[in-house]
């Protein structure tokens, strides 16, 4: 049951000075602090000093005992995490809440006034990202939309879409003919599917040239991530457990990595990767490298798993506005865009 609008304003007008001096810089911080466990971690992910963090801290735990009788946070020596109070877990709950119901607010508004739009896009995905951009550009600049691009890992593929902060995504997903339970709510326009490949610095006396089958996996030494297309690729065939059925030789972050090291040699092994990277790379002529070869893999695990390229949107986004909304315009604008070029090898 709601107040009446005289207590209400009341409550409002009676707020405590220390209640309205709390800022979301603040809030920020005591979150930062809660995830990292110390000021000076929290100083490092902000990019701040230590001193500035600490000085938030005990604001923030000045006005706390002042406002609840009780602090945020308690220092428990060298070398020891913080310990939040019960009031400071709270809190915590409530900023982290709070921060997000602003961000979405602000989101809300700026895709349903269409002045700004954001479009996530993996480093082999940009192309499309370039020529969608291309049709629609001189009509964005007209109508002064603000177009950003952001760099998407493919680990967070998803979640930057379901957290809603990118518009439009390009990137590549893992497809099986079950189908990917996430998409019911997404539009796709698929660019390119096909097979992944192997690549690698063995000689063909240990490694013949002739497809390895994806059951086989288990007797090729392999340089894998931790995450992202590559992973789930491996845990649809093998389950989330892949990597201890497999014989991991090294651990990358990013295929650029992973490829530096199958040509130093430091490492003898295999990177599964995209048709379009394998071919590209494999055979290239440079006298300073240990030459790689690009090996098909022959898919005879359940479910069969192909690596889909394309560009992803929420649905209900296109539906909540008209047709000249720059999201639409955008979508328009990439469907067509596949429907003239050659797809993506």
């Amino acid at each position: 049951m709601s107040l009446p609008v005289s207590s209400t304003l009341d409550a409002l007008l009676d707020c405590p000075p220390g209640l309205l001096d709390t800022t979301f810089d603040q809030l920020r911080t005591l979150l930062v602090v809660h995830e990292t466990g110390s000021a000076l971690r929290a100083a490092r992910a902000l990019g701040r000093e230590q001193s500035s963090v600490q000085k938030q801290l005990d604001t923030l735990n000045r006005n706390s005992q002042a406002l609840c009788g009780e602090v945020l946070t308690v220092r428990q020596g060298r070398g020891k995490d913080f310990l939040f109070t019960p009031t400071g877990e709270t809190t915590v709950e409530l900023a982290r809440t709070t921060i997000e119901n602003w961000l979405e607010s602000i989101h809300w508004s700026r895709r349903r006034l269409g002045r700004m739009l954001t479009v996530g896009t993996t480093e082999f995905t940009l192309p499309i990202v370039s020529r969608a951009w291309a049709r629609v550009s001189e009509e964005f600049r007209q109508r002064e939309v603000e177009f950003k691009v952001a760099h998407v890992r493919t680990k967070d593929l998803w979640s930057r879409l379901e957290t809603k902060q990118v518009d439009l995504v390009c990137g590549s997903i893992v497809s099986t003919p079950e189908g990917d339970q996430r998409l019911k709510e997404y539009e796709v326009i698929e660019y390119a599917r096909g097979q992944a490949l192997l690549l690698t610095n063995l000689p063909e006396s240990e490694l013949p040239d002739g497809p390895v089958r994806t059951s086989r996996l288990g007797g090729v030494p392999l340089v894998l991530p931790p995450a992202g297309l590559v992973a789930d690729l491996l845990a649809t065939w093998y389950g989330p457990a892949f990597r201890d059925r497999l014989n991991v030789v090294a651990d990358i972050d990013d295929v650029h990595y992973g490829l530096s090291l199958l040509r130093s040699g430091f490492v003898r092994g295999c990177m599964i990767v995209t048709g379009s990277i394998g071919r590209g790379m494999a055979g290239r002529d440079d006298p300073d490298a240990v030459p790689l070869r690009a090996i098909g893999l022959h898919d005879d695990l359940e479910p069969k798993a192909e690596l889909m390229t394309g560009a992803f949107v929420r649905r209900a986004d296109l539906e909540r506005y008209d047709a000249g909304h720059p999201l639409n315009r955008l979508w328009a604008a990439v469907r067509e865009d596949v429907r003239t070029y050659t797809p993506l090898a």
